[in-house]
């Protein structure tokens, strides 16, 4: 099978299509004929981090069909389309899950659309509960065109906001913004009226930025990127809170929780009040510039490769 493998440490330019045996399911475990692959920038950052161990095949989101069920794997058939997170091996024809990171995807729901649910959409959804959000409150959502960004503007507006307001640091995404839901759209050095909760994918100066746009008793959500330092008596004085979300965490540690929403994004999709942006399809060969794109921060929307 092919597969997307770096060898050494770098950015795109280390990643390479190469030939590999294809995986055996072991117990509890079941092999993805893999036909979508949804690309995430903390993955693509690990290209250059040295925690990787190489070589190394990127993990992520997939879709596909079963195509061999491992021992104690019970519920499934072989065919059957298939939904999940590889935490490794995603990047290949062919990749094995473990099961409880499995869902069956709906036949009404495409393998695109199905791929930026499975994880952009449990990010989004997860963050905005993380943060307590109600109906009727305003959100401001950082990182806003991105796969999990447009996501947030759609979910929240699903869930009853009062406002919402989409932060990017170029404004030549403004259109696209408006087009799934932002209210208002500002840049990462402008302000707006005080909002209840901050969903941030940003991180960085963008990151305290966006708290000191919290209103009192509002809340600031952390799901991705690495954030700077926090004054703790400044959350304090101003009555605001920082809360870390993390989908490795949701997932293992509350799968009734992981799997409740997984069906509430399949619904929401179905009843036409979710469509997630997808900004390219693009061949298994052409990862590297999947992740050109992803550094670049020029996606608006999901990037999936195809095998």
């Amino acid at each position: 099978m092919r597969r997307v493998v770096h060898r050494r440490h770098g950015g795109p330019e280390v990643l390479e299509v190469d030939e590999a045996s294809r995986p055996v399911p072991g117990e509890n475990e079941l092999l993805v004929e893999v036909r979508a692959i949804g690309v995430s920038l903390p993955v693509v950052r690990l290209t250059r981090a040295d925690s990787a161990e190489l070589p190394h095949v990127p993990g992520g989101e997939v879709v596909g069909r079963v195509a061999a069920i491992g021992k104690n794997v019970t519920g499934w058939e072989i065919g059957q389309r298939a939904a999940g997170l590889a935490f490794t091996g995603a990047y290949a024809e062919y990749v094995t899950v473990a099961a409880p990171f499995l869902a069956p995807v709906p036949d009404a729901v495409d393998d695109a659309t199905a791929v930026a649910l499975v994880r952009s959409g449990q990010v989004a959804l997860g963050a905005l509960r993380a943060g307590a959000f109600q109906a009727g409150e305003s959100v401001l959502i950082t990182a806003a065109a991105g796969s999990v960004g447009n996501l947030a503007i759609q979910l929240a507006n699903a869930f009853g906001a009062s406002r919402v307001v989409a932060a990017v640091g170029d404004d030549s995404k403004a259109d696209f913004l408006r087009g799934v839901g932002a209210h208002e759209v500002i840049r990462y050095d402008q302000t707006t009226e005080p909002v209840d909760v901050v969903l941030d994918g940003a991180g960085g100066e963008a990151q305290n930025a966006a708290l000191q746009q919290l209103a009192p008793f509002g809340r600031l959500v952390s799901f991705n990127a690495a954030g700077q330092p926090v004054d703790v008596n400044e959350l304090r004085y101003n009555a605001r809170g920082v809360i870390g979300f993390a989908m490795a965490h949701l997932a293992s540690r509350r799968p009734e929780v992981y799997a409740r929403h997984r069906q509430e994004l399949w619904d929401l999709h179905t009843r036409g009040a979710l469509k997630p942006a997808i900004h390219a399809i693009l061949p298994l060969e052409q990862a590297a510039e999947a992740h050109r794109i992803m550094e670049s921060r020029a996606s608006r929307g999901k990037i999936v490769l195809a095998p």
